[in-house]
């Protein structure tokens, strides 16, 4: 599968969808705060729809016949 989620992107993500759902969960937020599935799971597949169609990526440009 099309990676486009680079590590530092993939944890701000992950930290950013797990504290939605952490603070929903504890009641210190409305039930918007289940929007936080969305960056958790880009996070987690490394890969956002919404990067796509624009072609950008966060990961780090792979190395071509030793050229950077």
């Amino acid at each position: 599968m099309l990676q486009n989620v680079g590590t530092v992107d993939r944890v701000i993500r992950i930290a950013a969808g797990l504290g939605l759902i952490g603070a929903t969960m504890l009641g210190y937020i409305g039930p918007w705060g289940w929007i936080g599935v969305v960056p958790l799971t880009t996070g987690v597949f490394r890969f956002c729809p919404a990067y796509w169609p624009f072609g950008l990526s966060t990961c780090p440009m792979k190395r071509v016949n030793g050229n950077r």
